[in-house]
């Protein structure tokens, strides 16, 4: 279960150092604040969710729908919102906010965002396919080769072709929160994150273990 969890966007990568002088790669990330948009109880919606908010928009950037949901709760307008599942949903209302400091160093979490797109790109590069050799009057350098058996006559799903690469959700597991900075919204993950910079993140408490 998801006890704490926050919205952010992916600043980019640098790298600190500890008191006994090692080099640790880090990902900033700016985390928050994220405003509490819509509450969900089990008597009115079957479970227990709060809607979130993330990043201040202009209202001409938002459809009218959305800027209903804001305006009719008189809430800053957000250009993103999700909905959490926490245990504790029940003691959040509408209005307030979830800040970096939910989270602490040492706190281990799941990171979600949209991967970079790569494009159209071929087996060696999209499945690290062996490539044939590049000289010597080969004829075979980086194609796919064989795709099975003449019956069925037909490809499988889920055989590894060329195609699009890249640009989908993928969560990162288990990693460290290295230092957290309330005052700038401001939160360093030790290793990568998916996405490019200004990505926005999802990040939660790891399922792994640890808090």
């Amino acid at each position: 279960m998801i006890s704490k969890a926050i919205l952010g966007k992916k600043i980019g990568m640098t790298q600190i150092f500890t008191d006994k002088g090692e080099v640790v790669p880090v990902t900033l990330v700016q985390a928050g604040p994220c405003i509490v948009v819509q509450k969900k109880t089990v008597e009115n919606d079957g479970y227990s969710a709060i809607k979130v908010g993330f990043e201040d928009v202009k209202e001409r950037k938002l459809n009218k729908p959305l800027q209903g949901q804001f305006k009719k709760r008189q809430l800053p307008f957000k250009r993103y919102l999700k909905e959490f599942k926490l245990v504790d949903s029940d003691k959040y209302n509408v209005g307030d906010e979830i800040k970096v400091d939910v989270f602490q160093p040492g706190d281990r979490i799941d990171v979600t965002g949209i991967s970079k797109g790569k494009g159209f790109a071929g087996a060696v590069k999209r499945w690290n396919f062996n490539r044939g050799p590049m000289s010597h009057g080969s004829m075979y350098h980086r194609r796919p080769g064989s795709g099975g058996a003449t019956d069925p006559a037909r490809v499988f799903k889920g055989t590894r072709r060329p195609g699009h690469m890249g640009a989908r959700k993928v969560t990162v597991q288990n990693l460290e929160v290295v230092k957290v900075d309330p005052e700038n919204n401001l939160m360093l993950i030790k290793g990568s994150v998916p996405g490019p910079r200004k990505a926005l993140l999802f990040i939660k408490n790891t399922v792994k273990g640890g808090n």
